[in-house]
C-alpha cells in the first residue's frame, strides 16, 4: 500500500507540476531522476529491514540534488532534440499551418506517417534505457552527473537483452494493467518502481557495489 501511495504521488506531483504555464513542464522534467532517485532509497530501506513511508518520496532531495537535477536536463534536452527530428520528419500537429481540431483530424493527418511516432517512441526507449541506472547511481555514489551517465550507459549495453527483455515485460505489464478499466495500473506503477532498484542492484552491487565511485 505505501508503494501505491509513492506512486500516486509521484503521479499527482507531477501532473500537477504539468499544469503549471510555461515553467511548470520544465520543472517537471527535471525533477523525474530526484523521484526515482527516491525510490531507489525507500526499496533499499524496505529491504534492510525498515518499512517505507510516504515521506521517502522526497528522500532524493536530499541525496546530491543538482546531479539529479543536471540528469533531468539531459533528458529533456534529449527528449526535446527527439521531438524536433519528428517535426523535421512531418509529424503532424508541429509544422507550420498544422490546426488540429479533433482526435479525429489528426489520426487523419497521421495516416501513412505513423512510422514517425515509431522512430519517435524508439529513440526514446534508447534514451531511457540507456539512463535507466543514473537515478540509483547518483543516490547511492558520490558521482557527477557525467560519471554516472557514463556507468549508466556502459550499463546498459552490457546487459542489453536483460534490458529489451525488461522493456518487453514492463510493456505487457502495463498493457494488460490499462485494460480493466486501468484499475490494474495500481499495480503495475508500484513494481516498475520498485524494480529499477532491484535492476541497479542486480547490475551493480552484486558484483561491487564501489566499482562506480572508485572509477
Amino acid at each position: 500500500m505505501v508503494w501505491m501511495g509513492l506512486g500516486a504521488g509521484w503521479m499527482l506531483i507531477t501532473l500537477g507540476l504539468v499544469l503549471v504555464p510555461v515553467v511548470g513542464g520544465v520543472a517537471a522534467n527535471l525533477l523525474q531522476p530526484v523521484f526515482f532517485a527516491s525510490f531507489a532509497l525507500a526499496a533499499r530501506k524496505q529491504l534492510s529491514g525498515e518499512a517505507p513511508e510516504m515521506g521517502d518520496l522526497f528522500s532524493g532531495f536530499r541525496r546530491g540534488l543538482r546531479p539529479l537535477v543536471n540528469l533531468g536536463a539531459i533528458l529533456l534536452i534529449a527528449e526535446i532534440a527527439i521531438f524536433f527530428l519528428m517535426s523535421l520528419l512531418g509529424l503532424p500537429g508541429v509544422g507550420e499551418g498544422d490546426e488540429i481540431v479533433t482526435v479525429t483530424d489528426y489520426v487523419r493527418l497521421l495516416q501513412g506517417k505513423e512510422w514517425i511516432l515509431l522512430v519517435g517512441l524508439a529513440l526514446t526507449a534508447l534514451v531511457k534505457g540507456a539512463l535507466w541506472f543514473a537515478p540509483a547511481l547518483l543516490a547511492f555514489h558520490d558521482l557527477s552527473t557525467a560519471h554516472a551517465v557514463r556507468w549508466s550507459v556502459f550499463a546498459a549495453l552490457s546487459n542489453a537483452g536483460a534490458m529489451l527483455a525488461y522493456g518487453v515485460a514492463l510493456t505487457v505489464v502495463f498493457l494488460a494493467g490499462a485494460l480493466p478499466w486501468g484499475l490494474g495500473l495500481a499495480l503495475a506503477i508500484p513494481v516498475m518502481l520498485a524494480s529499477t532498484y532491484t535492476g541497479y542492484a542486480d547490475v551493480f552491487e552484486d558484483s561491487a557495489e564501489a566499482t562506480p565511485a572508485a572509477s
